[in-house]
């Protein structure tokens, strides 16, 4: 599987915005971002693979655009697929990388 490059040209754009250093690594068949070894988001194909905390998961997934990572056939326990009308803007993309870096910190 390959990945939208520009989208991952977005990402990194928005990643200069925070203190903390991220790094990339290819995962899921596409590109993920990390912190401190923990994933953030990632690219697969045209979406976004985003990880969230469980507290947030049923009023993410009410969004339109956002569906359950079914990777693995099954749906991925705190992790969902933005579809790319989903993060149109940029603000929607920080939006979703900020969720994906709580949850990674929340992990540590």
């Amino acid at each position: 599987m390959a990945y939208n490059e520009s989208i991952a040209i977005r990402i990194r754009e928005q990643l200069k915005l925070f203190p903390e250093a991220f790094t990339e690594k290819k995962m899921f068949g596409g590109l993920s971002f990390l912190y401190q070894g923990k994933m953030t988001v990632g690219i697969v194909k045209n979406e976004l693979a985003v990880r969230i905390v469980d507290s947030k998961m049923e009023s993410e997934l009410s969004k339109n655009f956002v569906r359950p990572m079914d990777f693995t056939k099954r749906p991925m326990k705190e992790f969902v697929y933005v579809k790319e009308e989903g993060f149109k803007t940029e603000a929607q993309l920080l939006y979703y990388i900020e969720l994906g870096l709580e949850h990674a910190k929340s992990k540590l």
